[in-house]
C-alpha cells in the first residue's frame, strides 16, 4: 500500500506540503480540519468583512482541485494522538491511522482568564467562525452601538479598522503606554498612534481588561478598565491579545511540547513520522536569532515546502533567510526586512526619518563599529523585498542602502519619492529613537 501522509490543519502550512508532497510523489494524502471544508486565505478575512470580496474569492483553488490533485479532505476536530498505533481519535468518535503526520493546526487567539471572555459577543478574529460570529453581533452601527478590542497588536488594529468601515464605535485598549512598542521604535509606534486616534477610535493606552460583564441574556453588555474601574458600554468584545500554538488536544501524548510542538531544523518532532510546520511549530534549536514561533505566513509556507522535501526523501532543513514581515495600520503599510528592535540592542543605532504629513517614515538600525546595514522598517513608502534581502546578503552598510535606497522603492508611477529628503537628513544628522 502507498504511505499514507495525514495532515492535521488546512491552513498555509499544511496545504502547501500537501500540494508538494503530491509534486514530488504518489503517495497518499489526507488533510483534516475541523474548521472549513476547503483552504481560504485566512490574512483576507478582513476584507469579506469590509465588502471588497466574497469568501469564495478567498479560495485559492476550485473545489474540483483536491480530488483531481488526490489529496483528501476530511472533516473532523481530532481529540488525541495515539502515536503507538499512529492513530488519531476523533471527536465524533471515529480514528484514522498514518505512516507520517504533520501537525499543522496554527494560533488560536490568547485568553487570560478573564471573567466573562466565554460570554456571546466575545471573539477573536482568526477564525472564520469569529468572522460569522462578527456578522452575527456587528452586522451595523445599529445593531452593534460600540465594540471594545482587547490587544493592540496587528489582529487587534485590522479589526479596529473592520469595524471603523461599517461606522461602528471602537474603544481600543492596549495595555502599553504607545501602540505596539515591544516591537516598534518610539517615532513608529507614536506616529501610529496619532495615526488611530485620527480614524476617530478611542484608544486607550495603559489600560487593561478587568471583566466582561453580562445582561440577563448571557451577551456582553459591558467591559470594565482595570485601572479606572471604568465601565464601557458595549455589544462586541474581540480579544486580540496575541495568539498561542493550538495544541491543547496534543497534550495527551508523548510528544514534547513548550509552547508550540518542539521541532528541530528538520521540523522532526521527539517521536519519529511526526513533524509540526507553521505557527504550531517551536523551534528548540535556534535559527539566526528569530523567535522559536513565528506566526508568519510566509515562514508557514516555506515549512510545507521544506517539510514535503524530507516526507519525499530529500532530507533537508528549514532555512528561512533573512527576516521580513509586512502588515497594514488603517491607511499605512508597513514593512520590516531584516532586524530593527523596538530599542537599539548593544553596538547598535537607529537613524529615524519621519515626512512632515505623520504618515510616512523609516527607521534604519546598523551596527556602530562596522557600519553594517542590520535592517529597516518602512511606513507609507513601499520598498522591494528583494534588494533588501540582497543587501543583507551581501553585507552592505548603511551608508550604501541610504545612498541607494531608490533602487529599492517600488512606489506605483506618479507618486511621490522621499529619498532624497531621506538622504539629507542622514547626511544631517543620523538619529536615534
Amino acid at each position: 500500500m502507498k504511505e499514507h501522509i495525514v495532515i492535521i490543519g488546512n491552513g498555509i502550512s499544511g496545504v502547501t506540503a500537501a500540494r508538494h508532497i503530491r509534486k514530488l510523489s504518489d503517495k497518499r494524502i489526507t488533510i483534516v480540519s475541523g474548521e472549513t471544508d476547503y483552504f481560504f486565505s485566512r490574512t483576507a478575512l478582513m476584507y469579506i468583512y469590509m465588502g471588497h470580496m466574497k469568501f469564495e474569492h478567498t479560495q485559492p483553488y476550485e473545489n474540483w482541485f483536491w480530488e483531481k490533485n488526490r489529496i483528501n479532505l476530511k472533516k473532523g476536530y481530532v481529540n488525541n494522538i495515539e502515536t503507538a498505533t499512529k492513530t488519531l481519535h476523533f471527536a465524533e468518535g471515529d480514528t484514522l491511522n498514518y505512516d507520517k503526520l504533520i501537525i499543522a493546526t496554527g494560533s488560536k487567539p490568547n485568553k487570560f482568564g478573564w471573567p466573562g471572555q466565554d460570554l456571546d459577543g466575545v471573539m477573536g478574529m482568526y477564525h472564520k467562525q469569529d468572522l460569522e460570529n462578527l456578522e452575527k453581533h456587528a452586522p451595523n452601527n445599529k445593531a452593534c452601538k460600540r465594540a471594545v478590542i482587547v490587544g493592540g497588536g496587528l489582529i487587534g488594529i485590522e479589526l479596529a479598522e473592520m469595524l471603523n468601515s461599517r461606522k461602528i464605535p471602537v474603544t481600543f485598549l492596549v495595555r502599553e503606554d504607545s501602540f505596539w512598542n515591544g516591537v516598534l521604535p518610539k517615532g513608529e509606534s507614536q506616529m501610529i498612534n496619532r495615526h488611530i486616534k485620527n480614524h476617530h477610535i478611542d484608544l486607550r493606552l495603559s489600560s487593561n481588561l478587568k471583566e466582561i460583564k453580562s445582561d440577563e441574556n448571557g451577551k456582553v453588555k459591558s467591559i470594565i478598565i482595570q485601572e479606572t474601574g471604568e465601565e464601557i458600554i458595549c455589544d462586541v468584545v474581540g480579544l486580540t491579545a496575541g495568539v498561542a500554538p493550538n495544541i491543547d488536544f496534543i497534550k495527551s501524548s508523548n510528544i514534547e511540547l513548550g509552547r508550540g510542538v518542539k521541532v528541530n531544523r528538520y521540523l522532526e518532532t521527539n517521536v519519529p513520522d511526526v513533524y509540526a510546520i507553521g505557527d504550531c511549530a517551536e523551534q528548540h534549536e535556534g535559527i539566526d536569532g528569530r523567535r522559536p514561533i513565528e506566526a508568519v505566513w510566509y515562514t508557514g509556507r516555506m515549512m510545507g515546502e521544506t517539510l514535503a522535501q524530507t516526507i519525499c526523501g530529500n532530507r533537508i532543513q528549514y532555512k528561512p533567510g533573512h527576516w521580513f514581515n509586512s502588515a497594514k495600520f488603517l491607511d499605512i503599510e508597513y514593512q520590516t526586512y531584516g532586524w530593527v528592535f523596538a530599542s537599539p540592542r548593544d553596538g547598535e543605532a537607529h537613524f529615524h526619518w519621519k515626512h512632515s504629513d505623520d504618515t510616512k517614515c523609516i527607521t534604519v538600525c546598523y551596527d556602530t563599529k562596522t557600519n553594517a546595514f542590520l535592517g529597516i522598517n518602512t511606513f507609507g513608502i513601499r520598498m522591494r523585498h528583494e534588494v533588501f534581502d540582497k543587501w543583507l546578503t551581501e553585507g552592505r552598510d548603511v551608508d550604501y542602502v541610504i545612498n541607494n535606497l531608490p533602487e529599492a522603492n517600488f512606489d506605483p508611477e506618479f507618486y511621490s519619492h522621499y529619498e532624497a529628503d531621506i538622504l539629507k537628513a542622514y547626511n544631517k544628522q543620523p538619529q536615534t529613537v
